[in-house]
């Protein structure tokens, strides 16, 4: 994990006991000692409650360790992440939910994961194939969300019919549905599911539907919004729709 937002969301997330992560040692750039000072102090006070190492190392080491240089000059190496099956899920009653499928690119990932939070989706359901062992790039891109989601795994199929049996709307980002987004209300318990720019949402998902929405455009344009572009529109509508009302 890169840099102090990143080794914070894990810390904070642990706390909350939405993950198991643990640090196992915090690496700093000697020479920037006292630029770090401030973090250091409240990271030997964690470390003493939680057990990890705290070591000063030559800038070239955590150059070397890291995936770009936007770190700070801090970095913590950290065990896995457990990730849950869905149906060890305890599930709001009228929560919001959001399955991405498709996403090619960690740093996408990362930053729809960012807009989703912000947005107050309770917890992200994943395919059994994702982004998070790029663990340390999504914290970075999601400013740290991605370590204080509540995040599960199922299948695309199951996680919809498991959605439903609860009660909850199954939405679907669709291009060539009529039903526009702003012209179509969307009630909690919300389960969003968004796609990849390539490949869209599977015809199956599709078909489990309950709303299939679309995202006006202001003018005419053929392509696709990123899937992060279009999992932060959709995401703050539901929540402006439904932000009186939780």
């Amino acid at each position: 994990m890169e840099g102090m937002q990143s080794i914070r969301s894990v810390i904070a997330g642990n706390e909350a006991g939405i993950n198991d992560r643990k640090i196992k040692e915090i690496l700093f750039d000697r020479e920037r000692v006292s630029a770090l000072s401030r973090e250091l102090g409240w990271l030997r006070r964690i470390s003493e409650r939680d057990g990890f190492a705290i070591r000063e190392v030559d800038a070239a080491e955590i150059d070397a360790l890291s995936l770009g240089r936007t770190h700070g000059g801090i970095l913590a190496l950290c065990s896995e992440r457990t990730i849950p099956p869905l149906d060890k899920a305890v599930i709001k009653e009228n929560g919001f939910y959001v399955m991405i499928e498709g996403i090619e690119d960690p740093y996408n990932f990362g930053y729809a994961l960012r807009s989703l939070y912000a947005a107050g989706v309770d917890g992200i359901i994943l395919d059994e194939r994702n982004w998070l062992s790029a663990a340390g790039v999504v914290a970075r891109s999601s400013a740290g969300a991605s370590e204080l989601f509540p995040v599960y795994t199922a299948k695309p199929i199951k996680a919809a019919d498991a959605f439903k049996e609860r009660g909850y709307s199954i939405v679907c980002a669709d291009r060539d549905t009529p039903h526009t987004l702003e012209d179509t209300a969307i009630r909690f318990p919300v389960f969003l599911i968004v796609g990849g720019e390539r490949r869209g949402i599977s015809r199956a998902l599709l078909e489990r539907a309950d709303l299939k929405v679309k995202i006006s455009y202001g003018r005419e344009f053929r392509a696709a919004l990123s899937a992060a572009s279009a999992a932060t529109i959709l995401a703050y509508e539901i929540f402006r729709q439904n932000r009186n009302k939780q």
